[in-house]
């Protein structure tokens, strides 16, 4: 089962996301603003991950040359998208849920999103890539105007306190290092491993 799930962890988080996204449009009327922005967010990162892994495809492959140092074989490759695919219920899900009346949990999604967009133009330069193209980068970019406009409509209509804005974006970090952590354990890496080989990549040594 836990090989299945590895093999198959992008289809089966499409399935998932793409269900709740369904139920969430057929039985529940009046959806507040940043419960669809949650929503959007989900179909958004779902689009991402096909083009990211998928439709064209290829950035895990540029990841491990760049930033790993190493090969991952395919089931270290598959297994890497569990760690993904729970972030992402977790950083969309309890805004869903608890935004409305908790700000901190949708600054924290908008900033995932923000991040996204602006980690993919970086990676450009990062990588060295030869076009100005980073497999994601077209979702992700939707993502930043998402996460963009997420914040104006918070700012806008006095959603949050001044403390919802400070520690929102921490609690992303916080999910996202731990998503990297188990992402690195999958493969059996640490984050020393992949500064050493990104700082060997930049400086060419």
């Amino acid at each position: 089962m836990w090989k299945f799930m590895k093999n198959y962890a992008l289809e089966i988080y499409t399935l998932i996301a793409m269900l709740l996204i369904t139920l969430v449009a057929m039985f529940m009327d009046d959806l507040t603003v940043i419960q669809q922005f949650a929503v959007w967010t989900s179909f958004l990162c779902v689009l991402h991950e096909w083009e990211e892994n998928r439709y064209p495809g290829g950035f895990l492959e540029l990841f491990q040359k760049n930033m790993l140092g190493c090969e991952l074989d395919e089931e270290a490759k598959s297994g890497s998208r569990l760690a993904t695919a729970v972030f992402i219920y977790v950083i969309t899900i309890v805004p869903f849920f608890f935004g409305d009346r908790i700000p901190m949990f949708p600054v924290a999604m908008a900033s995932f999103c923000i991040f996204e967009g602006i980690i993919h133009v970086v990676g450009i330069k990062i990588m060295q890539l030869h076009k100005p193209y980073s497999p994601g980068l077209v979702t992700a970019e939707m993502e930043l105007i998402t996460g963009v406009c997420l914040i104006v409509y918070l700012a806008v209509n006095h959603l949050g306190a001044w403390y919802d804005y400070t520690f929102g974006p921490f609690v992303f970090i916080a999910c996202f290092i731990c998503m990297q952590r188990a992402l690195l354990a999958i493969i059996g890496l640490t984050y020393k491993d992949v500064l050493a080989n990104v700082r060997k990549h930049l400086t060419g040594e």
